[in-house]
């Protein structure tokens, strides 16, 4: 995974793969190549995302524990 691709930029490319492959837009040919690239950005978004659940809970906690 490259290494400045962020949440963002990866869902846009796979919401653009999801469409070309559900509009017949690809070609039989690439079709394996964007599968395969689709699943990776999906595991990297998957993988941001429990991260960021990771670090929010840990920061709620935080707050949890300070006195007001």
């Amino acid at each position: 995974m490259e290494k400045n691709l962020n949440y963002e930029e990866a869902y846009q490319e796979l919401a653009a793969i999801a469409a070309e492959i559900e509009t017949e837009a690809v070609s039989v040919d690439v079709l394996a190549e964007k599968v395969k690239r689709a699943s990776v950005l999906i595991a990297f978004c998957q993988a941001k995302l429990r991260s960021t659940e990771t670090e929010v809970n840990k920061i709620i906690k935080q707050m949890e524990n300070q006195p007001l």
